[in-house]
């Protein structure tokens, strides 16, 4: 079904069964697949293919020759019906993939809304992205990632299968990330390693001077005090339970299975 609204270019092609908002624009020589939806105000500049079943929601620019939905690189892969699901509002520019899921990693690839993916950026099977992240040039990562809000991935950056990557995290550019970064935490090199607190990002998003003050305290306390992480834990557990910003930070540490970088 296309909107009587929508604008599509004669040299692209729309497969039949495919949902098509208001006001979508489709520029030249683009591909819709059949199972392909659509949302209002989205726009194709040009040679954008979009296959699978693949969801895109409202008022997202994608720019020429992005691939979004294909089939993934995983060899276990066998054509299952796996999905790509993409909110509001992203700019995906030019030559970005993003792959479609597979069963064994829960069938679906997911990113939130307000992201900005730049030039080559790759997400690959069944990495599930937040909000308000962006990945600089050729950023890529292996499957399973999980990165949370207002995450920034530097250019030519690569992050390893099963990674997690905490909320407000700023990786440097050409890093190599092969294990779980905590939130709040700036990490760079190959292997990435932490350099202290994302505090710029943290005062331009409205954090507070206590809210801060106890992150870095809990900072310190997993990355300078010489103890264990066992150790620390309850150190940590009572500065979140006095600054409710701290709680991210301890919460990590029960999602992280790649254990954490040092």
């Amino acid at each position: 079904m296309i909107d009587k609204t929508a604008v599509i270019h004669p040299s692209s092609i729309v497969e039949a069964g495919a949902v098509i908002g208001a006001d979508v624009h489709i520029g030249p020589f683009c591909f819709i697949g059949e199972h392909v939806e659509i949302g209002a105000g989205t726009v194709l500049k040009s040679h954008v293919v979009v296959n699978g079943y693949t969801r895109i929601g409202k008022d997202n620019q994608i720019y020429q020759f992005a691939s979004i939905g294909e089939v993934n690189q995983d060899l276990k892969y066998a054509g299952e019906p796996t999905r790509v699901e993409i909110g509001d509002r992203n700019r995906i520019r030019e030559s970005v993939t993003i792959h479609r899921g597979t069963v064994q990693g829960g069938g679906v690839t997911v990113m939130g809304s307000d992201n900005l993916l730049m030039i080559n950026a790759h997400i690959a099977h069944d990495c599930h992205i937040g909000e308000h992240c962006i990945f600089a040039n050729n950023a890529t990562l292996g499957g399973h990632v999980t990165v949370d809000d207002f995450a920034i991935i530097g250019g030519m950056t690569a992050v390893h299968q099963f990674c997690s990557i905490g909320a407000h995290v700023m990786v440097g550019g050409c890093s190599g990330v092969v294990q779980d970064i905590p939130p709040y935490v700036v990490a760079q090199g190959n292997h990435a390693t932490p350099f202290g607190i994302n505090i710029e990002g943290l005062k331009r998003r409205g954090f507070s001077k206590e809210a801060l003050h106890a992150i870095r305290n809990a900072y310190k306390l997993l990355y300078r005090s010489g103890k264990t992480l066992d150790e620390v834990k309850p150190e940590i557990a009572a500065i979140a339970q006095a600054q409710p910003e701290v709680q991210p930070f301890y919460d990590f540490f029960a999602r992280s299975t790649r254990g954490l970088i040092r």
